[in-house]
């Protein structure tokens, strides 16, 4: 129950519900012990199925497996992989063993992975051969030239990355001959008595870090938001309440793995209520997706709008029976209302439910319930969760507006992350001396509860689903040696939400073109920070002080692509 003043816009939400105080290891010994034969995880593109119980044992065989390599508590180690069955055994192996899991993009590029696995000081990276487009075995080997020669089993030793020592591919077949592989891992778990890991496991507390996602900044170093059990296990937990999920159901998840929308909204969701969680593709597949609800007989799904689009614009939708479902949750951006409307009508989601948060708040805040009239679903991102506080300030003086007036969105409460991976500068500048997250969004509160997000403080890029920060690619853009000055932005897009755009200034006598500079940018960064549209002027506006104004871009950019909605 969230209880409001009056007039300002501040709320505090109650709840009967207690927060846990267990590890997630803990959770899972409890879980699996409640419902040993029910599914508990089904990767449909490997054909893998997992009861609670199996789930179990091979949980504890990885975690074994692990430590008989010499992995130690606290150590980071680094998953590199879409999303497959191995994911969530390392997700809860590591978590039983107190090593922090460090959550790699797929899309990463070597320049990408090898910052992360810097700042992170990870000492294990765990890896898929390849996916889509990208060759990961080829990136490590232009990042560790040791790893050709089979010494590299002992130990990887690299000057630019000290802390990494081993090197393990899932696929033996790919690996290079200085790389561990997946049968490495469970061919050692024997050796580890299990007591061992009992008293391991016995040693951990729930507040401990065991998990770090990078997020970009606006300095364009990505930021390493270091989450702990309780941070997650917990959201996990209320996301899946507001669905009223249970032992009952099957979770359809097509959303990334290594974010938080998959590893704790789906895989903890789920835990915590014993429902089953479905992988239809190791990468998003529409087909895959509706298949995968369909023979499953699924209750729930997840996706960000794009998704959901996708789904029922593909020419096979009529095919397939979805009367099954009954929940699940959008996020990642505002949804159409439209697109909802048929979402609750075609695909027979009744009590679909939309979710806002960031990753720093492990991640949800917000989330409309399952009753929530649909103008409420699709014009605010809903709610306050339970055990959370929210404000809405004014950026500049730090006090609370008043009810329906602009401001900046904080949270405070169980779900703010400790802080930034080593990195206390970052993390002063985000949570404040009262342990308020402050997200940069700027938000509305009404009179009865619902926060609706009016825009960023910042120029963060929400391009289905997935956080672009301009400033990371504008420092990319940079390095082109014909590059003088450049600023990016996003503009609207009715696929994705937004979509990027570059204005670049040449240096004087420099000649680009926009397939030129594309071109540059292809295999170096991930993907979707590849800008959609470029435009090369000679100046940006900007304020009498010298301040570049980006809305005026946007402004400018919207009407001449003719992208205005």
């Amino acid at each position: 129950m969230a209880h409001a003043s009056q007039s300002a816009s501040y709320l505090s939400a109650t709840s009967d519900t207690p927060l846990m105080g267990e590890t997630i290891g803990d959770c899972l010994d409890r879980i699996c012990a409640r419902w040993p034969e029910r599914d508990a995880l089904i990767s449909r593109h490997q054909g893998l199925r997992y009861t609670w119980a199996e789930l179990h044992a091979e949980v504890e065989r990885v975690a074994r497996g692990l430590l008989a390599m010499g992995i130690e508590r606290g150590d980071r180690v680094g998953i590199w992989a879409p999303n497959r069955a191995e994911w969530t055994l390392i997700q809860y192996a590591t978590a039983k063993i107190g090593v922090v899991l460090v959550n790699l993009n797929p899309s990463y590029r070597g320049h990408e992975l090898a910052y992360a696995l810097k700042q992170s000081g990870a000492a294990t990276l765990i890896f898929q051969s390849r996916f889509k487009a990208s060759d990961y075995v080829a990136i490590l080997e232009e990042l560790f030239p040791e790893a050709r020669e089979a010494r590299g089993r002992d130990g990887i030793h690299n000057a630019a990355l000290p802390d990494l020592r081993r090197l393990i591919c899932f696929e033996a077949e790919d690996a290079l001959p200085g790389m561990l592989n997946w049968q490495d891992v469970l061919s050692g778990a024997d050796s580890v008595p299990v007591e061992t890991l009992g008293e391991l496991q016995a040693s951990l507390t729930f507040d401990d870090p065991i998990n770090i996602q990078y997020t970009s900044g606006t300095t364009g170093a990505p930021k390493g938001a270091t989450l702990s059990h309780h941070n997650i296990l917990n959201n996990g937990f209320f996301v899946a309440e507001r669905m009223n999920l249970s032992e009952h159901d099957k979770l359809v998840m097509p959303v990334p793995l290594y974010h938080c929308f998959g590893m704790v909204m789906g895989n903890l969701g789920c835990l915590t209520h014993g429902a089953a969680i479905v992988y239809p593709e190791a990468g998003f597949d529409p087909l895959a997706t509706l298949q995968a609800v369909s023979e499953e007989s699924a209750t729930a799904m997840f996706g960000v709008p794009t998704m959901f689009i996708a789904e029922l614009e593909h020419p096979r939708f009529a095919e397939f029976d979805l009367t099954s479902l009954r929940t699940g949750t959008m996020a990642g951006s505002i949804c159409p209302i439209e697109v909802m409307r048929q979402v609750i009508e075609r695909m027979h989601m009744r009590e679909v439910t939309i979710a806002y948060g960031m990753t720093e708040t492990s991640p949800v805040s917000l989330q409309t319930t399952r009753e929530a009239p649909l103008d409420k679903r699709v014009s605010t991102v809903g709610t306050l969760h339970p055990h959370l506080e929210i404000k809405i300030i004014d950026p500049d003086s730090g006090r609370v507006v008043p009810v329906g007036e602009k401001g900046e969105l904080c949270t405070r409460g169980y779900s703010v992350m400790l802080g930034y991976w080593n990195n206390p500068e970052a993390t002063a500048k985000a949570i404040d001396a009262g342990r308020w997250m402050h997200t940069g969004d700027l938000a509305t509160l009404d009179e009865d509860g619902y926060v609706t997000i009016v825009g960023r403080i910042k120029d963060m890029i929400i391009r289905g689903g997935e956080n672009i920060y301009p400033r990371e690619i504008e420092d990319f853009l940079y390095t082109h040696p014909a590059v003088s000055d450049v600023q990016v932005i996003g503009v609207p897009d009715e696929r994705y939400g937004e979509e990027v755009m570059a204005w670049v200034k040449l240096k004087e006598g420099e000649q680009l073109d926009e397939p030129a500079l594309k071109a540059f940018c292809q295999g170096r960064i991930a993907h979707f920070k590849v800008p959609r549209y470029i435009k090369f002027v000679e100046e940006f506006p900007m304020t009498v002080t010298g301040k570049i104004q980006k809305f005026k871009m946007r402004e400018a950019a919207t009407q001449e692509l003719g992208l205005a909605r």
